[in-house]
């Protein structure tokens, strides 16, 4: 039987209400089931503070502080300047969760651009990777990408092969979670395959996106191993070996300590 411990879930979102309520529990219950690290990933100033308290809270718990595109025209004025004064956090590890959302017709595009490479730059101005968020804007991402050249992830990489080469080819890497084990996720598994194992990191977006064991369930971290074993299996290695490499990219690409 394969042993799971040391897996890092370098995309959650615990400060959901549905895990405030009992969130001691929650992450105890991670950290005994060989969860060694968790990235906590925001989506707008609230929760951006809420992940930075979090983090602070808990030793195994980092944050990522950003604005979601889907936020992008709900936005006080000082926006960034909060951004930027948060993520001189002590465990704030990147910017994130930022980028592109074109699934909804809301917000409009030319909303989302601007707030999207305005924290582009603020990342590489601070130094920090982000964790990109690209639904149906794959173009308009890799366009972004390509110029500002960034460290870090696209979460929940939905991408094609080819595009995965690109984002590889820049420096980044790519966040695989539970919907790699969906039976329509054909594309997400040819990425897999294509790419090195070294630019793979796990990631949950709990609480979205159970495995498919768990599907209808809340999703939490500890719910990685079947996206371990699919992985395991793609790339012709051990489940232990798939946590020794995915974990050792994620302390590499975000500097966790």
């Amino acid at each position: 039987m394969a042993d799971y411990y040391g897996i890092i879930d370098t995309h959650a979102h615990y400060d959901d209400e549905v895990f405030l309520k009992d969130l001691d529990t929650v992450l105890a219950t991670q950290k005994a089931n060989g969860i060694v690290g968790i990235i906590e990933n925001s989506s707008d100033l609230p929760s951006s503070e809420r992940s930075v308290a979090i983090a602070a809270k808990y030793d195994f718990v980092w944050a990522a502080v950003g604005v979601h595109p889907q936020e992008a025209e709900r936005l006080p004025e000082g926006w960034l300047d909060r951004i930027a004064e948060l993520a001189k956090s002590p465990k704030v590890v990147a910017i994130g969760e930022i980028g592109l959302d074109y699934y909804y017709p809301e917000p409009q595009k030319e909303s989302e651009l601007p707030i999207f490479e305005a924290q582009l730059a603020l990342a590489r101005d601070m130094n920090l990777p982000i964790q990109v968020h690209d639904r149906d804007a794959h173009g308009d991402v890799l366009e972004l990408l390509k110029k500002y050249r960034p460290s870090g992830t696209v979460h929940r990489f939905s991408g094609s092969p080819e595009m995965a080469k690109e984002v590889v080819k820049i420096g980044m890497v790519l966040g695989m979670g539970g919907a790699l084990t969906y039976k329509n996720a054909k594309k997400e598994r040819a990425v897999v395959e294509t790419v090195p194992l070294e630019s793979i990191i796990l990631e949950t977006d709990c609480p979205y996106l159970a495995p498919q064991q768990y599907r209808g369930k809340i999703s939490t971290s500890d719910m990685l191993p079947p996206v371990v074993d699919l992985i395991a299996e793609l790339k012709g290695v051990t489940p232990e070996q798939v946590i020794e490499v995915t974990s050792a990219t994620a302390r590499r690409v975000f500097g966790l300590e």
